[in-house]
């Protein structure tokens, strides 16, 4: 069976690699085409260039930073508010922002109901 390559709106990772931001933005979103429109942050550029020199253990705080064919590979560590988390960028991320990858809020998982958190509670047998 033949390996499925993965195309984004008919164009290969090659050739989005290959295009320029004008030409990529066409083939992007609206709101992503409106953020090349209208230029890159001052924190955006600097962490474009980072990707650029390709340096290794590159943390930003840019979750609102749209993912580029460029990046595709890349393991960039994204701030959740608490710790820098690692995502690894995958070709279908193309168009996305950082920040969709890493959660802000962590799962609460609830346990057993202390002594005395309500009149019911005092029914249960406390182990």
């Amino acid at each position: 069976m033949a390996k499925k390559i993965f195309t984004y709106r008919g164009k290969t990772l090659e050739e989005l690699q290959s295009m320029g931001l004008n030409e990529l933005s066409q083939l992007l979103t609206s709101d992503a085409r409106r953020v090349i429109k209208r230029g890159f942050t001052d924190a955006e550029k600097k962490l474009l260039k980072n990707i650029r020199a390709e340096k290794r253990n590159i943390e930003t705080h840019c979750r609102d930073m749209l993912i580029l064919p460029e990046m595709v590979g890349m393991s960039i560590k994204v701030y959740s508010g608490k710790v820098f988390v690692p995502v690894l960028i995958d070709i279908e991320m193309i168009g996305h922002r950082l920040g969709e990858f890493v959660l802000t809020r962590n799962r609460v998982a609830h346990s057993a109901p202390g002594v005395g958190a309500t009149r019911s509670s005092s029914a249960l047998s406390v182990r």
